[in-house]
């Protein structure tokens, strides 16, 4: 015999939430003997100083391993993960800090869950419990009462009368079971992610700090994919037109005797292989030029100020190498700014300037050209984008007829 999929589904689903309920009982009135003996004792004695004491003390040490068990319950018997308070460890511990972190670990919450509605989550797992007995005490009764004596089973049930109301009865209890325990079984989940587990605000907090830390490993991933390209591009394609070009101009220089029509080609081959290769050497250069790798970004910003065709003033203050991601965005800010210098605002003279303050970059690069320029523009977006990429802060004063002024802060703490 097959049974529907929706119907075994449901079976089993409602199997799973009784199950869970069951087990929730022990663990809810775990502390149910502790204020029970507070209570009578103070009653008894009137000491209630130290009933209180014990008392307290009992149920510090208790709730630690009763959330323990209630979040594998939850975990295994319904697959719900109530995430565990783990506040950040101080770098000094103080009175202070270690109060700052329990108060983090909501203690209180726990011990209100288990202390104060802990008992009454088990009254109604109880409830839940007495009515699937009794869904399956009247399906079943026709067979269970054959068990009884012949004049108990006339006298109690009415054979023919009242046993088939307690098969109905416990028919619509049975389909009734599964929705009243699925219903259960969320609220004490709910109840556990918002008691047991951490607040909005901190689960807030962590996905932020995953967020930055997955943000940061795509950084570093693009940054070490783009010197990958970089490499490849250098090594191998650059190469390869380097030797195309050496070639064609030994082929021009070895053989005089070519006719005039194959010499005129062999030298706009030879002329646009050297063009290739200036082309294939810049982008290399804007994709992680070598020498800032290699030797850090005063240098390179040594090499870019040198190779741009106008005047310009160069000050690096830095009391040590930052991360290469840092170095990365501070190059490409001034590469592209001194670029747009040249380009569009026709300046005469510029002035970068990059200094370290604490665990800050400040790079600063100044032109004297016409001015006006977009911050909303595409260059200047995208150099905006990158900056944001680490968290840092990015301006730009263009007014009309110069100069031109684009600040970047960039945090390189390690």
């Amino acid at each position: 015999m097959t049974f529907p999929a929706g119907l075994r589904r449901t079976v089993l689903r409602a199997r799973r939430d009784t199950g869970f309920l069951a087990a929730g009982v022990p663990p809810h009135l775990a502390l149910v003997p502790v204020w029970a003996w507070a209570t009578t004792t103070t009653a008894r004695t009137g000491n209630w100083l130290l009933t209180v004491s014990v008392s307290a003390a009992l149920v510090l040490l208790g709730a630690p391993v009763l959330t323990a068990v209630q979040r594998a319950r939850h975990r295994v018997l319904i697959g719900v993960d109530v995430p565990r308070l783990t506040p950040a460890a101080p770098e000094q511990r103080t009175w202070a800090s270690t109060a700052r972190r329990l108060a983090a670990m909501r203690p209180w919450r726990k011990i209100g869950y288990h202390l104060l509605l802990g008992p009454l989550l088990a009254l109604l797992e109880l409830l839940v419990l007495a009515v699937a007995a009794a869904c399956l005490a009247g399906v079943t009764a026709y067979a269970w009462s054959w068990a009884l004596p012949t004049g108990i089973r006339q006298d109690w049930f009415g054979y023919l009368t009242q046993l088939p109301a307690y098969t109905a009865a416990g028919l619509l209890l049975l389909c009734a079971l599964p929705w009243t325990a699925r219903a259960v079984a969320r609220a004490e989940a709910r109840l556990a992610l918002g008691l047991l587990g951490p607040s909005r605000a901190q689960r807030l907090q962590e996905r932020v700090d995953q967020l930055a830390v997955s943000r940061t490993d795509l950084i570093e991933a693009v940054d070490a994919e783009r010197r990958r390209i970089e490499r490849d591009l250098h090594d191998g394609t650059q190469q390869r037109l380097v030797s195309l070009a050496v070639n064609l101009g030994l082929a021009m220089a070895t053989r005089p005797d070519l006719p005039s029509d194959a010499r005129e080609v062999i030298t706009r081959a030879h002329l646009e292989a050297k063009e290739a290769i200036a082309e294939l050497d810049d982008l290399v250069r804007g994709l992680h030029p070598a020498v800032l790798e290699d030797r850090g970004l005063d240098a390179a910003l040594s090499g870019l100020a040198a190779r741009t065709p106008l005047p310009v003033r160069l000050r690096v203050d830095l009391e040590e190498r930052v991360a290469s991601n840092v170095e990365s965005v501070a190059y490409f800010v001034i590469s592209e700014a001194l670029t747009n210098a040249t380009k569009h605002a026709n300046a005469m003279r510029a002035e970068v300037m990059v200094r370290q303050v604490g665990e800050v970059l400040r790079v600063r690069v100044t032109d004297d050209g016409l001015g006006g320029a977009d911050a909303a523009g595409t260059g200047l977006t995208g150099l905006a984008k990158r900056v944001g990429s680490l968290d840092g802060a990015f301006h730009v004063s263009s007014p009309v007829g110069g100069p031109t002024t684009i600040t970047a802060e960039l945090p390189c703490a390690r």
